[in-house]
């Protein structure tokens, strides 16, 4: 460890600024303080430890509204209790891998906090699996028990039939196994014994470039200031905020806001599947200060016509946090025009956590910047070397060294590393004032007729092109140039763009090998649930 008097004095002043944030969001007074610091001894960050915090400090304060109403602290709290009391009886003891394939509901919550309550390890399944992938993700990961919502009943069984199960939100449509809801309603009341070992969270990575591999995470690193109060001090969370959550709280971004507003006794209000104008009413219903959502939901939102939004207010909105893919420096514009100078573009990723984050004025500034190094968190750029680079414009490997890391996928691979930090796989650069641009996935990378192509740099530009809806850009094979540029664009209604019109705007801002060989026009591109485009299928198509 570096003690220089430099190093010390750096160090002494994060502290200082991370106990200024935590102030200001409401974390230093006593009574959550307290409850907060037993609540992580005991469970580590989960929301087990939220909401047992959350109902020692505000007992009848509502911390769930969803499709099927609200919830406050103390009831979370007890039906918690009594599903853990009854999971342990069935055998799921700490460390015992336990699935969870449920959308954002309070069952959602109530699995996971249950789990948590035991030790175990929750694996978040991906809510937009196919039945064979769930059941090989089940099978690598050593699930011994799914909890899932019943639409996902017959998937279930037909691919995976051996699988112990049980429904997450109500009745079993086929009638041959118990529910949550069933269970819960003839359990005792008891408080779980707090386990032995705290349990760990599996996060499955996006899959978007193959087979989506279980990123686990446990506790290391809460304990540390500054880390845990990093992103509070771009992101203007604050205690007892109401929290409208779209972003999938199976993936990280969502996981991440859903224990965020559990330990910040946030009303967290979530529903089950997306709808733009029904989250922007939900805004306007709750009058909610914060939101968390993926790029695409953003779109979706600013998309809906001024008839649309009649009705809708969201002056209340002070602080959106996006993340999850690449948010246009267009997109950002429009949001906050439409909005409010409310947004917050977080980059990071399953991994690393939090990186950096572009606050309202950085993207007014630098539209399409991912922001600023959060206090105590290392970014940097290598290139093919492995040497520093520092010089502003200068394509580099994105590599972040923060205590909130992964612990290594559960499959024993790991992220290349260099110098201690880890890889986040993507491509980025410095601006001249320190702002970092990303511009894309590594191995988007092509090389077409000699030249190195970064896809990024020509999506950001065409969708910057009036009546582009979307676009995606990728690398496909040709017998000339090895690979070439090929676009996919979703146009606005009414937009009577040409594939002719899109190339001539790349080669009036670009250089002649940037321009897409070929411009496919879609009704949408290909998404997986957590809202990233499936370049894969595309360049498969």
């Amino acid at each position: 460890m570096d003690l220089s008097p430099l190093r010390v004095l750096e160090r002494v002043k994060l502290n200082v600024d991370a106990l200024r944030t935590m102030g200001e969001a409401g974390l230093l007074k006593p009574r959550v303080a307290v409850t907060a610091a037993r609540s992580l001894r005991t469970w580590g960050p989960t929301l087990a430890a939220g909401y047992v915090a959350s109902a020692q400090r505000a007992p009848h304060a509502v911390g769930i509204i969803d499709d099927e109403g609200a919830l406050t602290f103390s009831e979370i709290d007890d039906l918690t209790n009594r599903l853990a009391i009854v999971l342990a009886g069935r055998g799921v003891a700490p460390g015992t891998p336990v699935g969870v394939l449920v959308r954002n509901s309070r069952w959602f919550s109530i699995c996971a906090a249950a789990l948590n309550k035991l030790g175990a390890t929750v694996l978040y399944m991906n809510t937009g699996f196919a039945g064979p992938q769930l059941a090989d993700v089940m099978q690598r990961e050593g699930g011994a028990l799914l909890l899932h919502d019943d639409e996902f009943t017959d998937a279930v069984v037909e691919h995976a039939p051996d699988l112990t199960r049980i429904v997450a939100d109500g009745p079993d449509g086929r009638g041959e196994v118990d529910s949550v809801p069933e269970l819960i309603a003839t359990a005792t009341n008891l408080q779980p014994e707090p386990p032995a070992k705290q349990g760990k969270q599996v996060i499955l990575t996006s899959g978007t470039t193959g087979v989506p591999k279980g990123a686990a995470r446990s506790n290391e690193g809460v304990t540390d200031l500054v880390a845990a109060s990093a992103l509070f001090q771009r992101v203007p969370f604050r205690v007892g905020d109401v929290h409208v959550i779209p972003a999938p709280a199976f993936h990280s971004l969502g996981n991440a806001a859903l224990l965020m507003a559990s330990q910040l006794s946030q009303t967290a209000v979530m529903t089950r599947k997306f709808d733009p104008l029904k989250v922007l009413q939900l805004v306007t219903e709750h009058r909610a200060r914060a939101m968390t959502a993926v790029p695409v939901m953003l779109s979706r939102m600013v998309d809906l016509s001024e008839d649309e939004r009649a009705g809708v207010d969201t002056s209340s909105l002070e602080a959106v946090m996006c993340s999850g893919s690449a948010l246009p420096g267009s997109l950002a514009i429009r949001w906050m025009d439409a909005f409010g100078d409310n947004l917050h573009n977080m980059y990071g990723s399953t991994e690393v956590a939090a990186a950096t984050v572009a606050t309202p004025q950085d993207m007014r500034a630098a539209p399409g910047t991912a922001g600023r190094p959060l206090p105590g968190i290392a970014v940097r750029l290598y290139d093919d070397s492995d040497q520093v680079i520092t010089d502003a414009g200068v394509d580099g490997r994105i590599f972040v060294g923060s205590a909130l890391r992964f612990d290594g996928y559960t499959g024993g691979q790991t992220k290349p590393m260099i110098d201690g930090l880890i890889s986040t796989g993507d491509l980025g650069s410095w601006d001249s004032d320190g702002r970092l641009y990303v511009g894309g996935r590594d191995d988007d990378m092509i090389v077409s007729g000699g030249e190195n192509l970064y896809p990024r740099e020509v999506e950001d530009l065409v969708a910057d092109i009036e009546g582009v809806n979307e676009v995606a850009i990728v690398g496909v094979d040709d017998d000339v140039f090895g690979k070439r540029l090929a676009a996919f664009v979703v146009l606005d209604a009414g937009s009577d763009l040409s594939g002719d019109d899109i190339k001539a705007h790349v080669k009036a801002n670009l250089a002649n090998f940037k321009v897409p060989r070929s411009v496919t026009f879609l009704d949408e591109l290909p998404r997986n649930a957590t809202g990233k485009v499936l370049k894969r299928e595309l360049r498969e198509g």
